[in-house]
């Protein structure tokens, strides 16, 4: 196996998403269960005795909460870590803070699906899934992927859609493919990459 591995973990679960609230750029912290989940991801990385060199997380408390309880589980609390905007969830713009099904009362069941499930189409004031990689792939291109291809542990804890556009790329998919890719809070994917960046394996740690 190659030693070129990166690991991308959703946040566990927040506040507004146990409300089903749009968080967007938003900041609420981790629920119980999120606390728990978080945990429960660093117990599955020790499990499999993975150790790190560097992390990433965004500027939001919930990834970061994430990446430090899963930290502490692994066992190295004081591990290197880099925050940066660009790994922030997606920008809902208008639709922030609202319940999604208040949010189609007002805007209708079809609109809100597209703002939601299209690849390129913004919701008012915010971003495109397309507009998230355009920020999220680059930002991998420059500063995360060179520490994997060293051959450096790299840690990545982030969000739903900020995650879907390394995904994307790391698992070849469409931009149809990658709306149907779903990221389960908490659960961390491991991949191992080859000398030329693309993926020689991958697991996906949930159960």
């Amino acid at each position: 196996m190659s030693d070129r591995l990166l690991v991308l973990c959703r946040h566990g679960q927040s506040d507004w998403n146990l409300k089903n609230l749009f968080t967007g750029w938003k900041d609420p912290g981790l629920t119980e269960l999120g606390v728990e989940e978080a945990k429960a991801a660093g117990r599955k990385l020790k499990n499999l005795g993975l150790t790190f060199d560097i992390a990433f997380t965004s500027d939001l408390s919930r990834a970061q909460e994430t990446l430090r309880l899963a930290l502490d589980e692994i066992g190295q609390p004081e591990l290197e870590t880099i925050r940066d905007w660009r790994l922030n969830e997606r920008d809902y713009g208008d639709l922030t803070g609202l319940n999604k099904d208040d949010a189609r009362k007002k805007w209708g069941e079809e609109q809100v699906h597209i703002w939601r499930r299209s690849y390129d189409i913004a919701p008012p004031g915010g971003e495109s899934l397309k507009d998230t990689v355009a920020r999220t792939l680059p930002y991998y291109v420059q500063e995360i992927l060179p520490q994997v291809l060293r051959g450096r542990h790299v840690l990545v804890s982030a969000h739903g859609n900020s995650l879907r556009a390394l995904v994307m790329v790391l698992e070849r998919l469409t931009p149809e493919g990658i709306l149907k890719r779903e990221l389960a809070t908490g659960v961390p994917i491991v991949y191992r990459l080859n000398a030329d960046s693309t993926v020689e394996s991958w697991q996906d740690l949930a159960g």
